[in-house]
């Protein structure tokens, strides 16, 4: 099958799992093509059958605010032309699904055509959609895609609210991780020499907006490394930081909080930790939870959105109500003070993301949906090109 895949390029959940899904794709004989403005920050400069086409905007006096939507939909169409694209698989309704659509419209007008499919990941039905400026093309969006996705169940009782989208299927396909890359024994300590002897390491992952909840972070590390002593580590960058740096010297914590920025690689470093903490207001699903389950981390989160059909409550972590930072202090401590529970949901943690989420299970379906897709616009999938030399590949950027 020939793929093509928009997504945000930038850190996020979303952006993550549409990049590692074309990666796997690649690996697995298709051809994907990455169409955005930039290269998304988890794929490397080259790698076989994966191609990346990048959405130009022209800057105009006229243009107060450049339409990236309808540059994306010149790219999308130019794209399918050139490269014979069976599938669009957008990530995020808007504006990509709204992109697709036009783009395809401009492909039926010439004959030809493409199966648009559309994968739901949260901000984009929680917040930006339900927004009135934005309801109505939303909806619109996600009921002209031939199949829509949703990467939780809770986010697909959200669409469905909030929308309805008459007629419309929302499927449900989990996000996933690769039990290789989340292996706690593939990586040798990363973080040691910063963790004095014989306290735990816990961490957060995110890009610390406001709905992640930061100040509750450092308040929780604060009661629990009271109780059993403790370096916290702050993972990414956002608007919040700044909140959470403050909370740490109000709290008198500042020297056990270590706040490390932006990191591409995450799995090093959670394959040293002990405890994961996810307070958030909302999360569509929690990939961050995910991937430190995947590496045998326990994980205190908020019982909110879709955490709680990733992490399993007393099994292999603790869900607690969104701003308890009581009651998650709480459940850190009583993990953390029984080695013998640790050992268990660690094993526990590591073996669900195994057996529900892992890769090739999810890539899968993804598989069967494209084939669907194709099956009912009523031809065969275009055959790939055979394997591309450097100069084709990832490389050449604007393809």
């Amino acid at each position: 099958m020939k793929i093509g895949i928009t997504c945000y390029p930038t850190y996020g959940g979303s952006g993550a799992v549409a990049t590692e899904l074309g990666i796997a794709l690649a690996a697995r004989g298709h051809e994907v093509h990455f169409i955005t403005y930039q290269q998304p920050f988890r794929l490397p400069n080259f790698l076989p059958r994966i191609f990346f086409h990048e959405v130009d905007v022209g800057r105009y006096p006229l243009f107060e605010y450049p339409p990236y939507d309808l540059a994306l939909a010149v790219r999308m169409h130019e794209v399918v032309r050139a490269h014979g694209l069976d599938v669009l698989h957008c990530h995020y309704a808007l504006p990509h699904a709204t992109s697709a659509w036009i783009a395809r419209e401009m492909l039926r007008d010439k004959g030809d055509d493409v199966q648009v499919v559309t994968t739901l990941h949260g901000t984009d039905i929680t917040i930006v959609g339900q927004d009135p400026s934005f309801h109505a093309i939303t909806k619109f969006s996600i009921e002209r895609s031939n199949f829509v996705t949703a990467v939780s169940e809770y986010l697909r009782r959200e669409t469905l609210a909030a929308f309805g989208c008459s007629g419309c299927a929302v499927e449900v396909i989990h996000n996933f991780v690769d039990p290789v890359v989340y292996d706690r024994a593939a990586h040798p300590p990363a973080l040691s020499w910063l963790v004095p002897r014989g306290r735990k390491v816990i961490m957060h992952v995110s890009n610390m907006r406001a709905v992640k909840r930061v100040r509750d972070v450092v308040r929780t590390f604060a009661r629990v490394t009271a109780e059993v002593p403790s370096v916290l580590f702050m993972v990414g960058d956002g608007p919040e930081r700044v909140d959470a740096e403050q909370e740490a010297r109000a709290l008198g914590v500042e020297r056990q909080v270590h706040f490390l920025g932006k990191l591409e690689a995450v799995a090093p470093l959670l394959a040293g930790a002990d405890l994961f903490l996810l307070p958030s207001q909302s999360e569509s699903f929690g990939l961050s939870a995910l991937e430190a389950l995947a590496s045998g981390v326990p994980v205190v989160a908020s019982d909110a959105g879709g955490l709680s059909e990733v992490v399993r409550e007393g099994v292999t972590g603790a869900l607690c109500p969104v701003g308890d930072v009581e009651g998650m202090a709480a459940a850190g401590i009583e993990i953390l003070r029984d080695a013998e529970r640790w050992r268990a949901m660690s094993e526990a943690a590591a073996q669900d993301a195994r057996d529900r989420f892992t890769l090739e299970k999810v890539v899968a379906r993804y598989e069967a949906l494209y084939d669907r897709a194709i099956a009912a616009s009523g031809r065969a999938p275009r055959p790939t090109r055979p394997f591309p030399t450097p100069a084709e590949g990832v490389a050449t950027l604007g393809a």
